[in-house]
């Protein structure tokens, strides 16, 4: 490896750049490394250690010219940049999700990276080696990629593409080591050319010695190509060429490194919004006369016998045919003077005055150089969109190829507007004999006429291209040639009127169309029209039925002849081929039986022509009829007779003719009488299966082979619709049995699967009666929680959207199966369990139904029982609860209503009895007993104290309870029910709430009276507490005494914890999960302030009810 200076700094920027890069995989951030990379100095064959560059750029450049080789390498540097992104992508932290492989199809990458050569090796060295069916990946083996290999090959794949684009803008600073690669994009100091310039006569001269050797074609020499410019500064632009497109450069921008730009690539080039504001001047070039074929070149001669100024290449192109040989040109030498005209011009076609920048013109969009419409006659096609695109010749309007300048036939060039046509044609009418070519279609006359034979097109003018020598009339003057007339262009009056006559055809399609025509009928109805100004849907309506009677009778005529004898010969039939057929005596009968339907149908096939429809008519029914004779039915008049009837339809004339001969059969089977049940011990098993197969629809023979197989078997007691039912899912024995013999879980007895019930929750099968059986009770009986499945009790219908799509099938299964009235109870209680959702939701406390009350008064009478009661407490409604408050009600008929007074505070129990959180539906019970409790109309389960769930596993993510379990307050009945009376009365003596201590009067002391809800014979029933009572507890029992001191205690929201000992505050802490660290040396008194300031932080229970 070289040491020079350039390797030297060459190895440091790189070694400094693939660190960032293949850190970061940012290549903005190794930018300013790579401009540096690409501007060193160094043969690229020590500049690129991974990348083979100097052959991606041999394979990469190929052109025929200048402008291939830069289109070329533009491609190339948009598929390095493909490739650039891929690297960085593969060296970046956060690489891409589908970073393992490239796909062949993807669209970017097919255009850019494969559509250059060398692509896939620059990938194969990034590491994507496995060769796939859709594209290339990573091994398998393989988890990351290298990011030091990669970042290396991204970097010189980085430096190439940088220095590709300095080439092309002509901006590299050391083109020598590019000299040989790139040969049409490295100008070279000084050309070289071979060709000789010559004077004018010594042009003369040698053009009379060529004609004198022989025809072959005068070329002229080529004038030597100038010497590479050096781009002018700000300050002093000379002329030169446009660096985009080569023609004459009128502006030149200092922003861009001063290139050169014509008006049209200027405009184009600075349109983008990044260089939309660059400032271009103007360049000191001289007027030159223009080429009048292509426009764009300077004069290079003159030619005075077809009066045309062409540059070097046209003239070249256009003297080469050998009817221009003997042409007289002049070399001329352009003069030099002022710069062109940088203001608006005029369109020579319209007149409209454009912008000094416009190519085309604003109204009639025509070339800036494009020609007066009143000489020259343009086509109507527009330029191709590339030099590339197919091109249509404005001569004789052949497509060329892209590549071509010349037209094919013709031999026009390719920018060549259409020669204009001489009026005087009197030479052309003398010359009888003469022969000429159309110069349009190319056809070879041998009659000399006006217009040519093929294409009726006038032949062109003495500055044509192919008219013979003998025909060419002598050269004039600008003021002696006589003008053109207007002609009128066949061509586009034909196109005009095919536009016409298709429009009004659409229009009448259309139009048929609302009124139910179809588009085949409207063509031949224009057809039979004429050219009379018909509608052809009023003709269908109003003339279709006679004509389609006429040619019925046509038809009919022309057997009618054929068997009186009238006609010496047979009737021919002529086809489409040419060919005939004489139709035989058994085609058709003595009387001719059509119908219109066939006439409409031969009339509509031949395309509305009245004798080749009745040609067709007699041809379709000879060909019915011959497959009605195939068939067996050999009479001709009931033959012509179905086929009139079905309109030509062989079906509707086979059902009829059919219909006689089946009359017996269907008379047999339209009988009155019972079918007689299948026997399967039948002696004539053939017999069995046809009945099997017009009874059950079996899909063979075998399966009803098998049907009976299975019917025969020992000891079996299959029903036969169970077996056929079986035999039509499957043909497997082993399956079939397994079909026919299921287990209900239920009762235990053997169904086939056809009788067996599933719900879509669970595999379980039972069989129809236990299903009804099970939601018959479910419905009536329990909860609509209940109705699950019965054998393993699925779905858990907890979850509302299990319960909602469980339900929405259930529903379908039940529809056939239960009862009406129980159908309806079912309905009810899904309508209650939708309604319970609802906030304005309540239960009536008379009896078990609920409804929606939308109003705000307290009193609510129920929708079921009619029975009123209060919408806040829910008791029944008393006139006494009249506009006053629930609580002033309580207070008063504790006061003043006899029978409660005699309930004692077991009536004060029964009205503060438990309400369901979920559903708010009351219950007359009291609190003590077991605290999990489950709501009989919502299945909700909570704690009868305090509200708060149950749960089965763990709660909350911090719970260290896995079972059932609540999780209760400090002031719950949970904990306050084991508490003795005298602690329960000094904690609401602490307070000042007062508590009974006697029984009320007329109450009932010896026992208690609190009803509760216990289990007698299976079942739950309310009956009253029975135990007995102890002195100085208000006549209730120690349970439900205690109770009713605990409801004071909530109801005045009283803390317990202000009579905690130590251990009591030290297990309330724990269950809140306070900590209960001592300190060294703390007293327990201290100690116990400290705990029980911090328990007390925590509220009470939310849900605790606190009615008074």
């Amino acid at each position: 490896m070289s040491s020079s200076p350039a390797s030297v700094q060459m190895d440091e920027a790189r070694r400094r750049a693939q660190s960032l890069l293949s850190s970061s995989g940012s290549a903005q951030e190794v930018k300013a490394d790579v401009q540096t990379m690409a501007a060193i100095e160094l043969p690229l064959s020590e500049k690129y250690r991974h990348v083979s560059a100097e052959v991606m750029l041999k394979e990469n450049s190929a052109g025929r010219n200048k402008q291939e080789v830069l289109e070329s390498l533009n491609r190339f540097i948009k598929a390095l940049s493909i490739l650039e992104k891929y690297g960085c992508n593969l060296t970046s932290p956060t690489r891409p999700r589908y970073w393992r492989s490239v796909k062949h199809n993807n669209p970017v990458f097919r255009t850019t990276v494969d559509a250059i050569k060398g692509g896939r090796r620059v990938l194969y060295l990034y590491g994507y080696t496995n060769q796939q069916v859709d594209g290339l990946s990573f091994p398998d083996e393989v988890e990351d990629p290298d990011t030091e290999k990669v970042a290396a090959v991204t970097l010189e794949v980085m430096t190439l593409r940088t220095e590709v684009d300095m080439i092309v803008k002509g901006t590299h600073p050391h083109l020598e080591h590019f000299k040989e690669i790139i040969p049409f994009v490295i100008p070279k100091a000084q050309m070289v050319t071979d060709s000789v310039v010559k004077l004018p006569v010594e042009e003369k001269q040698q053009q009379q010695q060529q004609q004198q050797q022989g025809d072959k074609p005068l070329i002229l020499p080529l004038p030597p190509k100038p010497a590479l410019v050096p781009k002018p500064s700000a300050g002093s632009a000379a002329v030169s060429g446009c660096s985009l497109c080569g023609g004459d450069a009128s502006l030149f921008c200092s922003s861009c490194d001063n290139p050169h730009f014509c008006d049209a690539c200027d405009d184009l080039f600075h349109r983008h919004p990044n260089r939309a504001s660059h400032k271009r001047d103007k360049l000191q070039q001289t007027k030159q006369n223009t080429c009048t074929i292509c426009g764009i070149s300077a004069v290079h001669a003159r030619c005075a016998t077809c009066l045309q100024r062409l540059c070097l290449k046209c003239d070249k192109l256009y003297h080469s045919h050998p009817d221009r040989k003997g042409h007289n040109r002049t070399i001329t030498t352009p003069a030099k003077t002022s710069s062109p005209s940088l203001s608006p011009w005029e369109c020579s076609h319209c007149t409209t005055v454009n912008e000094m920048r416009a190519v085309l013109c604003t109204t009639c969009e025509r070339p800036r150089l494009a020609t007066a419409v009143s000489t020259v006659l343009e086509s109507t096609m527009s330029l191709p969109a590339s030099p590339n695109a197919e091109w249509q010749c404005k001569s004789c309007t052949v497509m060329n190829q892209g590549s071509s300048i010349l037209c094919e036939v013709c031999e026009r060039p390719r920018l060549a507007t259409r020669p204009p046509v001489s009026s005087d044609m009197s030479i052309l009418r003398s010359l009888s004999d003469a022969k000429w070519t159309c110069q349009f279609c190319t056809f070879a006359n041998t009659k000399a006429s006006t217009v040519c034979e093929m294409c009726n097109m006038s032949p062109k003018d003495s500055g044509g291209l192919s008219l013979p020598q003998s025909l060419q009339q002598t050269p004039c003057g600008p003021k002696d040639r006589p003008q053109p007339k207007p002609r009128v262009n066949l061509e586009l009056k034909r196109q005009k009127t095919m536009k016409e006559d298709g429009l009004a055809l659409v229009r009448h399609i259309r139009e048929a169309e609302k009124r139910g025509i179809s588009p085949e009928e409207v063509y031949a109805a224009l057809g039979a029209c004429g050219g009379s100004n018909v509608n052809p849907c009023d003709w269908l309506t109003s003339e279709l039925p006679h004509l389609l009677d006429e040619i019925c009778a046509m038809a009919a005529s022309v057997q009618l002849n054929y068997k009186m004898g009238r006609v010496g010969t047979q009737p021919v039939l002529e086809r489409d081929g040419g060919e005939s057929e004489k139709s035989g005596p058994t085609s058709i009968g003595d009387s001719m039986k059509l119908s219109r339907a066939e006439a409409k149908l031969a009339w509509l096939k031949t395309g509305g022509e009245t004798d080749k429809a009745v040609r067709e008519l007699l041809r379709d029914r000879k060909e019915k009829m011959k497959e009605l004779h195939s068939l067996g039915f050999q009479d001709v008049a009931q033959c012509e007779e179905a086929l009139r009837q079905s309109g030509g339809e062989m079906q509707g004339a086979l059902s009829l003719l059919q219909r006689p001969l089946l009359e017996a059969f269907h008379q047999r089977i339209w009988t009155a009488q019972p079918e007689p049940p299948i026997d399967p011990a039948h002696p004539d098993k053939q017999r069995t299966c046809r009945r099997l197969l017009a009874l059950y629809d079996l899909p063979s023979w075998g399966r009803c082979e098998l049907v009976l197989s299975l019917l025969q078997e020992p000891g079996v007691s299959y029903s036969l619709e169970d077996v056929v039912q079986a035999v039509k899912e499957s043909h497997d024995r082993d399956f079939i049995r397994r079909l026919l013999n299921n287990e209900c879980p239920i009762c235990l007895s053997i169904f086939p699967r056809s009788k067996m019930q599933s719900l879509t929750s669970c595999q379980c099968s039972v069989c129809l009666e236990c299903f009804k059986a099970h939601f018959t009770i479910a419905v009536r009986d329990k909860h609509i929680r209940d109705m699950v499945c019965p054998s393993c009790c699925e779905p858990d219908i907890n979850d509302p959207e299990k319960l909602d799509s469980y339900f929405s099938t259930l529903d379908i299964q039940l529809r056939d199966c239960l009862e009406p009235e129980v159908y309806d109870l079912f309905h009810k209680k899904l309508t209650e369990h939708a309604l319970m959702k609802d906030p304005k939701f309540m239960w009536c406390c008379h009896c078990t139904s609920g409804f929606i009350n939308e109003g705000d008064q307290l009193k609510v009478t129920c929708l079921s029982c009619h029975k009123s009661f209060c919408a806040q407490c829910k008791k029944p409604w008393e006139p006494q609860h009249q506009d006053v408050s629930c609580e002033q009600f309580q207070l008063w008929k504790r006061e003043n209503d006899p029978e409660y007074q005699r309930q004692g505070l077991a009536g004060y129990l029964r009205d503060n009895g438990i309400t369901c959180p979920h559903c708010r539906f009351q219950y007359a019970l009291t609190k003590g007993g077991c605290m999990h409790f489950s709501c009989s109309q919502c299945r909700y389960q909570f704690c009868s104290g305090c509200n708060n769930p149950y749960h089965k596993t763990k709660c909350k993510p911090d719970c260290s309870l896995n079972c059932l379990h609540a999780h209760h307050p400090r002031d719950c009945l949970f904990y306050l029910r084991d508490w003795e009376p005298p602690r329960l009365q000094a904690l609401l003596q602490r307070s000042g709430v007062e508590f009974n201590t006697d029984p009320s009067n007329g109450a009932q002391t010896d026992e208690c009276g609190v009803m509760e809800q216990k289990d007698e014979g299976g079942q739950q029933v309310d009956s009253p507490c029975g135990i007995k009572t102890q002195p100085g507890q208000a006549g209730l029992c120690d349970k439900h005494y205690r109770e009713y001191l605990v409801s004071l205690i909530n109801a005045h929201s009283l803390d317990p914890a202000l009579i905690y000992d130590l251990n009591e505050v030290i297990r309330a802490c724990e269950r809140y999960q306070v900590d209960v660290q001592r300190g060294e040396g703390e007293e327990d008194n201290a100690y116990q302030v400290r705990l029980l300031k911090k328990l007390m932080e925590v509220p009470l229970g939310e849900k605790v009810p606190r009615n008074k």
